[in-house]
């Protein structure tokens, strides 16, 4: 329970929500928002270290911005971001930055420290707010308002350096609370949030709350599975376990699930929540929020064109093999943008970042208004062989294939495999599968390697194409024994808690790890790719 009068809240909410309505309703093909958010953040850098080299007081409009400021990726801005680290002001933006952010470090491991500014802090604070708000939207009632919002996964420890902080994107979330916020929704309290991620951590939150009026849990949804599960554990007086979340908090209504799309884990963590409870998706990242749920999960994530952030795309397919510096001129605004196409996403933000590289690939399902599903990343895509597949589509590759045979997937992970050297270039898909036991089917490699290969080529013209022409040969699938992914994980932790396990790479590397812990044969792993 809150401790402002309830009926006030309602008030309060129901009015932003019809603001949020209106704003949206206004801003169908979100031309003139991102021109105007591009006008802005030029004025911004003008007279900055970024923009005095950039001759950005030259700058008329989109064409001479795409020409003058070239393509980078987030670790390309390190030695500016250095200098802001450092106390230097006036450097990717106006004044002295005194917040900075960590990347996940998804793709090499290592995260990249990012700044958040000012007003890349009101981005965050400002996204936030419209993503519980289109929610109510979509729920036609404000009660989310009226009770807690719980947080898990990493640690909201900021650390300190020339007067300055830095920590995961959770911890500066928490950095952007409103005073009212902070005392009436937000959870778990700091000494408790300030924890670690991982076991401890979530078997205190799941005590200190069992009997709490919690109504949101936001998180990864690997961390919100694992949360679910602890908290109907500790709930339990019999021998079974509470059904779901909704049988121990009965206003529970929604989860926010960040950082990664739901692919495999959709069916798991509506068991784990409830039957009614809502999955609301937040597109955010260390650069910045930029799309979240405003419709059913297939109709794609409503893009934030009017959050501060300027958007561009560049066609996937002009990524190889040009040098990322070259490729500024083939990027196009929203309002070229179209439907069905693999984008890599480009931002500029209020945190300094011009024409910055995500690594994530979007595909728009429209662009009036601009909705998008994200599509992978763009350097975990496989394209060994000139198929570029993305993650989303192996993985909507398998779950149809295993819903036609009632076969339950639990994890997978598909990399390049080489079957052939001389005289060119042969290969295949590795797909490395666990399956949840006792189904009516038996599954076998071959079968389900036939299937997936007659169903991905049903699906994506490219690897179609791959296949046809001799390129590439028929995938080869490993059955798993269940907790080999688990085993991964435990083996390869990242920040915070266990490893983050994407289900492609364009090279060896988790898939050699796998193959360790599965102990195959010598002869088994001769032909395998090195690991970059």
């Amino acid at each position: 329970m809150t401790l402002a009068p309830r009926f006030l809240v309602n008030l309060l909410a129901n009015y932003r929500v019809r603001r949020l309505r209106s704003r949206l309703k206004a801003k169908e093909n979100g031309a003139k928002p991102q021109q105007a958010t591009l006008h802005s953040l030029l004025a911004h850098q003008r007279n900055t270290a970024f923009g005095k080299e950039h001759k950005f007081a030259e700058i008329k409009n989109y064409d001479d911005f795409r020409t003058r400021v070239p393509l980078r990726t987030s670790a390309e801005f390190r030695s500016w971001v250095e200098r802001m680290a450092a106390g230097e002001a006036d450097v990717l933006w106006p004044g002295r930055c005194r917040f900075f952010v960590y990347t996940a470090g998804t793709v090499d491991g290592t995260p990249k420290l990012l700044p958040a500014t000012a007003d890349m802090l009101r981005h965050f604070r400002g996204a936030i707010s419209d993503g519980l708000l289109l929610h109510a939207s979509r729920a036609g009632h404000t009660k989310i308002f009226g009770g807690l919002h719980l947080h898990v996964g990493a640690s909201t420890a900021l650390s300190s350096a020339n007067g300055a902080y830095a920590g995961y994107l959770e911890a500066v979330a928490a950095v952007t609370l409103s005073e009212w916020s902070a005392k009436n929704i937000y959870a778990p309290q700091p000494e408790l949030a300030r924890l670690p991620e991982g076991p401890e951590k979530t078997a205190a939150i799941a005590t200190q709350f069992a009997a709490r009026d919690v109504r949101v849990v936001v998180g990864t949804p690997t961390a919100l599975i694992i949360l679910a599960d602890t908290v109907r554990q500790q709930a339990s007086t019999g021998p079974k376990a509470a059904p779901n979340l909704q049988a121990i908090w009965p206003h529970f209504e929604c989860t926010v699930h960040t950082g990664a799309p739901l692919g495999l884990l959709a069916p798991d963590l509506q068991a784990a929540v409830g039957p009614d409870a809502t999955l609301h998706e937040v597109y955010s990242a260390a650069e910045g929020i930029f799309a979240v749920q405003d419709g059913a999960p297939d109709a794609g994530l409503r893009l934030s064109v009017d959050a501060g952030i300027f958007f561009e795309f560049l066609p996937l397919h002009d990524l190889p093999p040009l040098p990322l510096a070259k490729l500024g001129s083939r990027c196009i605004p929203l309002e070229k943008a179209e439907a069905g196409v693999n984008y890599s996403l480009v931002v500029s933000t209020p945190a300094g970042l011009c024409r910055c590289v995500v690594g994530d690939s979007v595909r728009f399902i429209s662009t009036r208004p601009p909705r998008l599903m994200v599509t992978g990343r763009t350097e975990l895509a496989l394209n060994s062989f000139g198929e570029q597949v993305t993650e989303r589509m192996l993985t909507e590759t398998l779950l149809e294939v295993c819903a036609r045979n009632l076969w339950k997937p639990v994890n997978f992970h598909v990399a390049p495999y080489l079957l052939r050297a001389v005289p060119r270039l042969h290969g295949c898909h590795e797909w490395w599968i666990e399956l949840r036991p006792g189904t009516v089917r038996t599954p076998t490699g071959p079968v389900l390697a036939d299937e997936l290969d007659a169903e991905l080529s049903r699906r994506d013209r490219d690897y179609s194409t791959c296949r046809a022409n001799g390129v590439m040969a028929a995938p080869i699938v490993r059955l798993v024994m269940p907790g080999l992914f688990t085993q991964w994980s435990e083996a390869h932790p990242v920040y915070g808690g266990g490893g983050k396990l994407t289900c492609c790479r364009n090279d060896r590397l988790v898939a050699d790890q796998l193959a360790g812990i599965a102990k195959f044969h010598s002869e088994t792993q001769s032909p395998f790719f090195h690991s970059r």
